[in-house]
């Protein structure tokens, strides 16, 4: 398997978003989220990219679509997972998927690693994170956010192919 990280961040429900955006506001979030993807090849689907409305700065973006004619200013079009993947691994040993559902559920089966953002909050949303099987992923890392009481941040790293 090929290093492959997942970012995300979810509620204890496995809420992901709501309406095509985060349901939450957690600014020392948003800080942990730049520092582990700068520098980094950054896949996610059309729907996540246009959420967020241009490129991230200081990674190499690209997008998965079905549309063929789709062009974004600053960012690079994938017809599939596996293609944008291909591209992703030109310049980077570990890329990391941002989402949204769809891509997590195509990419959750070959990730190695996994850095998580849990927001122990009741949180309202229309988009959940697919489920987990945590029994093939070991913690090796956990911090309670300074900021934010409610909010945790992890890494997971796969222990069975």
């Amino acid at each position: 398997m090929k290093p492959l990280c997942l970012v995300f961040a979810m509620s204890d429900a496995r809420v992901i978003g709501k309406a095509g955006a985060l349901p939450w506001h957690i600014p020392e979030d948003l800080r942990h989220f730049k520092n582990v993807t700068i520098d980094h090849a950054v896949v996610m689907g059309r729907t996540t990219y246009d959420s967020v409305g241009k490129p991230l700065p200081k990674r190499r973006n690209i997008i998965v679509t079905r549309d063929p004619t789709l062009r974004r200013e600053g960012a690079e079009t994938a017809p599939t997972l596996e293609a944008a993947l291909v591209l992703a691994y030109e310049t980077d040993a570990e890329p990391r998927v941002l989402g949204g559902a769809q891509i997590y559920a195509l990419a959750l089966p070959i990730a190695t690693k996994m850095i998580v953002t849990f927001v122990h909050r009741d949180v309202d949303g229309d988009t959940l994170f697919p489920p987990i099987d945590w029994s093939v992923w070991r913690e090796v890392s956990r911090r309670r956010a300074e900021t934010a009481t409610d909010v945790e941040f992890a890494c997971f790293e796969r222990i069975k192919a």
